[in-house]
């Protein structure tokens, strides 16, 4: 006498679960991962932007620093154009961007990131060393996961 007995494929419902329960506790570790290097990834136009310009300024400080100019008088975009000859309309992450000139500070404001840091700025200080040379330093309101390495 021989039985056939049906043999069952497939998963059971506990083994549905737990392979949804392993899933969803990745996703809620990832997700958060994922869009902070998103933020930092968009962050990285804005810190190019601001070393082009830190290099711009410090050139135009050497240039100047002869007649007694220390740092130019650039209030907003505009003026770091007319004075510096960079364009930063392409830049779409920065609302505004401005030089400090008692102190060459270039400070940006960001904007189309994320609503984390929108708003906050971004600043490059200065500081000069005592051959002359200009190194420069990563400051601002953005919170310091997000801020530039050297």
């Amino acid at each position: 006498m021989t039985t056939n007995k049906k043999r069952q494929k497939g998963f059971t419902l506990i083994e549905l679960l737990i392979v949804i329960a392993i899933i969803g506790i990745l996703a809620a570790v990832a997700m958060p991962m994922y869009r902070q290097h998103v933020i930092k990834a968009r962050l990285a136009e804005v810190t190019n932007a601001m070393r082009y310009i830190a290099t711009a300024l410090a050139n135009h400080k050497q240039d100047l620093s002869l007649v007694g100019v220390a740092w130019p008088n650039c209030p907003d975009v505009d003026a770091i154009r007319n004075t510096l000859g960079l364009g930063l309309g392409a830049v779409s992450r920065i609302s505004a961007a401005q030089i400090d000139p008692g102190t060459g500070t270039i400070q940006a404001t960001l904007a189309n990131i994320d609503v984390t840091v929108n708003g906050q700025t971004l600043s490059l200080v200065p500081a000069e060393d005592l051959d002359g040379s200009i190194s420069w330093r990563w400051d601002g309101t953005i919170p310091m996961t997000y801020m530039p390495k050297k």
